[in-house]
């Protein structure tokens, strides 16, 4: 059957390629389509199949991978030059403001044809990769955050699932006194904007906190205050050292069997349940972020760049690249090789091939916390340096160093200000 249903899989996206109602009179004429690309599945899984899109258009496919950062700098560095060398760029939501006001990349539906149902991405990526109601980058990875919690240790507590704020406090301190063999909580301490400031973000806003009041910076009001406050009170229930965990850090002191909740971002679920890594297989429970917390979304995808697909057949080739590459098929191929992460649709999540792979719970857990599911993080170009200012500061008050949250807030709001001056 499995043979069956790769067979299968493989014919619809053949014939998805071929049997496209579009103007095929642009074949031929690019002989290079360059594109920025990053070591996630979803992208190195194209090797074997690029052939049956250079023979679509008659083109070569170029993918230049490289690591976060370098990719990060590759990509502004070719957009804001307009030296236009690469036609597909791989962007996420940390720079999608930025290449957005600068009007580097197309909205998605201008490129993208509309038989890959752009509007079947899921809610929760769709709503990170979109600015004032436009989609600018097709979503292949990235979510939001689901609790993750030890359904045994909290039925031995007594304790029930957690649906708000104040009950998850008040089980995290319950299972951190418990003679469980396992802390009650754990979360990123490690500086940074995509490290503490993204995972104490939800608290901030859950608070009511505001990144700008008008156009100064706001995150040292009392809401700020607040969500350090009980971030750094959580902390007493974590693993010794948290003050610097990153994501890393910390999903491997949950799957070690240290930790008894977790909030983190959607894709380490699958993370709990691989026999070979995890120890707690089969003992998690998966479910929203309790009210009034958020979900930090995130997304990586593919844009068609307005500097290097200037022309109309090159806009052409490369928004159906974009499509095909992030299409539903392409998705089921990935599943039928085994990979469940960089699932970047809500048709796939519902699949037969995706249920067979993950437990039911962690799908209900995703698509409930789809609608609740934003960037949180200041959209705005010059958040990463304002992020990473703000990270240093948090981490100081979660490592000791510091104790005056209100002062130390007040100095990174007024970093803040100097950096939000550059656009002015």
């Amino acid at each position: 059957m499995r043979k069956t249903t790769f067979l299968l899989t493989t014919a619809l996206c053949a014939a998805a390629l071929q049997a496209q109602a579009q103007d095929m009179s642009c074949k031929g004429k690019l002989s290079t389509l360059n594109v920025i690309g990053q070591g996630m599945p979803a992208v190195t899984a194209l090797d074997s199949y690029l052939p049956e899109f250079n023979e679509k258009w008659d083109t070569e496919v170029k993918v230049t991978m490289l690591g976060e950062n370098e990719r990060r700098a590759k990509a502004r560095l070719d957009a804001s030059t307009g030296a236009g060398a690469y036609q597909v760029l791989y962007i996420d939501e940390a720079n999608l403001a930025e290449y957005v006001d600068a009007g580097w990349v197309y909205p998605l539906a201008e490129v993208v044809p509309e038989n890959y149902e752009i509007g079947d991405f899921r809610t929760d990526l769709s709503n990170v990769a979109t600015v004032d109601g436009v989609l600018y980058f097709a979503p292949f990875v990235g979510g939001g955050d689901v609790m993750m919690y030890r359904k045994d240790l909290l039925e031995d507590a007594g304790i029930d699932t957690p649906t708000t704020l104040d009950e998850m406090v008040a089980a995290i301190k319950a299972l951190d006194e418990a003679d469980n063999g396992a802390h009650g909580w754990s979360a990123r301490g490690q500086r940074g904007s995509g490290m503490n400031v993204w995972r104490w973000t939800p608290f901030f806003r859950a608070m009511g906190g505001e990144w700008l009041d008008g156009d100064m910076p706001a995150f040292n009001s009392d809401a700020g205050v607040e969500a350090t406050d009980l971030y750094i009170d959580l902390m007493k229930s974590a693993p010794p050292g948290v003050a610097t965990f990153n994501w890393s850090d910390s999903v491997e002191a949950f799957r070690g069997g240290q930790v008894a909740i977790l909030i983190e971002s959607d894709v380490f679920g699958p993370w709990m349940e691989d026999p070979a890594k995890s120890s707690v297989v089969g003992k998690v429970g998966y479910a929203p972020p309790p009210d009034p917390l958020p979900s930090a979304g995130w997304a990586h995808g593919w844009a068609v760049s307005k500097t290097g697909a200037a022309d109309d057949c090159t806009k052409a080739i490369a928004g159906d690249f974009v499509g095909w590459a992030t299409s539903k098929e392409m998705e089921q191929r990935r599943l039928e090789a085994g990979i469940a992460s960089d699932i970047g649709r809500t048709s796939t999540l519902q699949s037969d091939a995706y249920k067979a792979l993950v437990p039911a719970e962690y799908i209900e857990a995703l698509l409930a916390t789809g609608d609740k599911t934003n960037l949180l993080i200041m959209k705005s170009p010059v958040w990463p340096e304002i992020g990473d200012n703000l990270g240093l500061t948090l981490e100081e008050l979660f490592a000791g160093t510091r104790d005056d949250v209100r002062g130390a807030l007040d100095e990174a709001a007024f970093f803040a200000e100097d950096s939000l001056m550059q656009l002015k």
